[in-house]
């Protein structure tokens, strides 16, 4: 079974029915929720896709959202080790050196995000959702 870490992008693309990247989230999500692929994400994207959803869907709608998220996905944490990769790293952006930090500590192979550019420096594959469905 293949494995991806999603960013927070993806979820959201999801959630928000941002158009036309949803129809990809959900059928990468569907892979998941069918035991087709296993799907990994960080414990700060929880935080990022909750201030967002919330303020479409209310702190409620926001909660019961991520509680079916958490039911899909495996949970990875941001510990100490991942923090000074991150703040060491030559990632301009720091919370996408922390989404990649967590998935590479945590031996995951592909990194799903909508956000190529600011991971220039990986040194795994990343890709867009649409690109991996189409893979």
């Amino acid at each position: 079974m293949d494995s991806v870490f999603v960013d927070s992008d993806i979820v959201l693309d999801l959630f928000l029915n941002r158009e036309p990247f949803c129809y990809y989230a959900a059928e990468l999500f569907t892979l998941a929720d069918g035991g087709k692929l296993k799907v990994y994400m960080s414990s700060l994207s929880f935080t990022n896709i909750d201030y967002l959803l919330s303020k479409q869907h209310g702190k409620a709608g926001s909660r019961g959202v991520l509680r079916k998220l958490k039911i899909l996905v495996t949970v990875l944490p941001v510990d100490d080790k991942t923090l000074t990769l991150a703040l060491e790293s030559p990632f301009t952006d720091f919370e996408d050196a922390i989404q990649y930090f967590t998935a590479r500590e945590n031996g995951v192979n592909v990194l799903i995000t909508r956000n190529l550019k600011d991971y220039k420096h990986a040194e795994m594959p990343i890709m867009t959702a649409q690109a991996f469905i189409k893979k």
